[in-house]
Parts: C-alpha cells; sequence; structure tokens
C-alpha cells in the first residue's frame, strides 16, 4: 500500500544521515526507500557501493573537521 502511495504521489524524502556538509541520506517516509546525493547532486539509490563510499567520505570528513577545530601551537 506504501509504495503504490509513492508511486501516484512520488516519495516524500527525509534526511536520515548527513554525511558531509554536501552529500546526505535520504529515506522516504512513507515507504523507507533510501536516496544518496551522487557526485553531480542528483539523488540516486542507496546501493551497498555508495554507503561505503558515503562511510569513507564520512571518515576523512570528521577527521579533517576534528583537525581544524584544534589547531596546534606553534612554537616561535
Amino acid at each position: 500500500m506504501k509504495k503504490l502511495f509513492c508511486s501516484i504521489f512520488g516519495h516524500h524524502f527525509s534526511v536520515s544521515k548527513k554525511v558531509t556538509s554536501h552529500i546526505k541520506e535520504y529515506s522516504c517516509l512513507h515507504c523507507g526507500k533510501q536516496v544518496t546525493t551522487d557526485v553531480s547532486g542528483n539523488l540516486s539509490t542507496l546501493t551497498p557501493e555508495l554507503r561505503e563510499i558515503n562511510r569513507t567520505l564520512e571518515h576523512i570528513y570528521q577527521k579533517r573537521h576534528a583537525s581544524h577545530s584544534h589547531p596546534q601551537h606553534q612554537v616561535a
């Protein structure tokens, strides 16, 4: 029934995970379909390969932002 609703009215996506400031994962509130932002900024079905890519990007993004939030003291 929920898939029928989405096939008639379209999906109602909500952000389920923020991977980076530009890449997010979304889930349909009605049928649960999962999508993610691709390299072109379009929504693509969240495959296991894209999920792994997103995990890697998230890890790199978090490491980079953690190092910027704790700058090292420079010795003069």
